[in-house]
């Protein structure tokens, strides 16, 4: 190569590779992360796409960009409280330090007093019986559909579920109950219509086959009309020898006025449910779990059945799971029972230097709960054309596209958020 050629010029890889820049890096970054990273760069370089001079600068900033983890923050401007696709429930400041503190070595299964082995995941059941007293026993799974299996598997394996067909539904990702339930080995008989129920038709269909009656929260939708179906009162006074499983999926562990008709677990166990199954990551506004609650005798069948170890829940769940119910108000919560007036006087805030308008917008709980209830409060009204500007800057803001408009709602945001959120309008406005 001629010494005249300015690619003579470029850094050698193994400079590079103990620059400032390589040795910062490896704190977050592996070596062969790093490693790829020169590489591009130097490729670069060699096709004449940088200056030689600029290849340490563009290494430096490519490096410092890089994260470990590829997943995204994002600041949830949308109103929905419970976004499926930005991971559901936030956990708490007190639940993300827990998992901190677990990150390492943790007692999860050892009685240090005593020096031997203990029952996992006692601390994070002993909350969940505080939070819900009329449970006699708790069981953590990691979701709501490994909690479904596991229940009817250890229930009712190669026996018959009944289940109305009313509640036949379809969760997230195009997933069916009715084919989650028959992968267990359990046989599904439907009893009733669409949209009408009897208790007479749960009974009729009872036999020495039958292993557990089934209740299912059709969470995501509702049926209005000519409608009729038995509520778990009702059944446990016509039936007294079946369980009766009623699967809650939004995780709501007692009643809250903000949502009148959505059932939570300590209803339902009042009224005669033997087992409750819910989401930690929904209205609980903790981390992704299934969380199954109820009779000790089935809770404990539960745990000791193969299906349990499969199923079983990490360190870091049980970690956040016990900070989301023992400490202070989760965000979920706090989002759910925002103050509209509140709501107004922080768009008014960012809207006023901008010249742009604050419009009502009723937010939504999300993630398959309570539909149709209206969370009432106000969003700042900006062309269309901002979403994706927002949506693609740093930070990442998601915000609602309807009608022609980009809505920002700062119901879910964080107010110590505000000033973040406008200098991000502020840049996409300007371009």
């Amino acid at each position: 190569m001629s010494t005249d050629d300015p690619r003579s010029r470029i850094p050698r890889t193994d400079a590079l590779l103990t620059s400032p820049a390589a040795q910062d890096a490896r704190t977050c970054l592996a070596e062969g992360r790093i490693q790829q990273v020169v590489q591009d760069v130097l490729a670069r370089a060699r096709r004449g796409d940088i200056a030689p001079e600029s290849v340490e600068p563009e290494l430096s900033d490519r490096l410092t960009a890089e994260r470990p983890s590829r997943l995204t923050p994002v600041i949830n401007a949308t109103g929905v409280v419970v976004h499926t696709n930005l991971g559901r429930a936030p956990l708490s400041p007190a639940a993300a330090a827990a998992v901190q503190q677990a990150s390492g070595y943790v007692d999860v299964e050892m009685d240090l007093a005593a020096g031997v082995r203990s029952k996992r995941g006692t601390a994070a059941r002993d909350a969940l019986l505080d939070a819900c007293p009329v449970a006699e026993a708790a069981l953590v799974v990691n979701n709501a559909a490994a909690a479904l299996v596991l229940a009817t598997t250890a229930l009712a394996a190669g026996k018959k579920v009944i289940l109305s067909r009313g509640e036949f539904i379809e969760i997230g990702a195009g997933f069916r109950l009715p084919d989650l339930i028959e992968s267990t080995g359990a046989r599904l008989c439907e009893v009733g219509t669409t949209n009408r129920t009897s208790v007479a038709d749960y009974v009729d269909a009872i036999s020495e086959e039958t292993g557990c009656i089934l209740k299912v929260h059709p969470s995501n939708f509702r049926v209005h009309g000519f409608t009729r179906s038995a509520d778990v009162a009702e059944l446990r006074s016509a039936v007294s020898e079946l369980p009766i499983v009623h699967d809650l999926g939004s995780g709501l562990l007692a009643p809250d006025p903000t949502l009148p008709h959505e059932p939570d677990a300590s209803t339902a166990l009042t009224d005669g449910a033997d087992l409750v199954i819910a989401s930690g990551d929904k209205l609980l506004g903790g981390p992704q779990a299934g969380i199954l609650l109820g009779k000790a005798e089935l809770v404990e069948r539960l745990a000791k059945h193969p299906l349990a170890r499969a199923v079983r829940v990490d360190k870091l769940t049980l970690a956040a799971l016990e900070a989301t119910l023992a400490g202070p108000t989760p965000p979920v919560s706090q989002y759910l029972h925002a103050d509209a007036a509140q709501l107004r006087k922080r768009a008014e805030a960012i809207a006023g230097p901008l010249g742009v308008q604050v419009v009502p917008h009723d937010g939504r709980v999300g993630g398959g709960g309570a539909p149709g209830v209206a969370l009432s409060g106000w969003a700042i009204h900006l062309p269309e054309k901002v979403a994706a500007l927002l949506r693609t800057g740093d930070p990442a803001i998601l915000t609602r596209v309807h009608d022609g408009a980009c809505l920002l709602d700062l119901r879910c945001v964080p107010e110590q958020d505000d000033t973040r959120v406008l200098d991000a309008l502020r840049a996409a406005l300007g371009s």
